[in-house]
């Protein structure tokens, strides 16, 4: 359960990143792809599974995309993969 406010953290920073990216807005998205490189570090990968801590590498993945329609692709893509494993991970712990 510790991990569920970074993780849906890094999710909301990608999925605002994308939003920049995809309107051409390359201040606004940056600001918000620092954000998600901060959250990241937040997250404890040694409680999580591992292709969750695969999926964190490819944050930083995202500076070598050239085109921003694909980077914002990519985050949007990594940002619902992260909010359905902070889901997910809250639901197991519970139970």
């Amino acid at each position: 359960m510790k991990n569920y406010v970074p993780l849906s953290s890094l999710a909301m920073d990608l999925k605002r990143a994308a939003l920049g990216w995809q309107r051409n807005s390359a201040r606004l998205a940056g600001r918000f792809y620092l954000e998600s490189l901060k959250r990241k570090r937040e997250i404890d990968t040694r409680s999580i599974p591992p292709y969750i801590v695969n999926l964190l590498s490819e944050v930083e993945q995202l500076e070598k995309i050239k085109d921003n329609l694909e980077k914002g692709e990519k985050a949007l893509l990594l940002s619902t993969l992260f909010q359905n494993a902070a889901v997910t991970l809250s639901k197991i712990s519970k139970d």
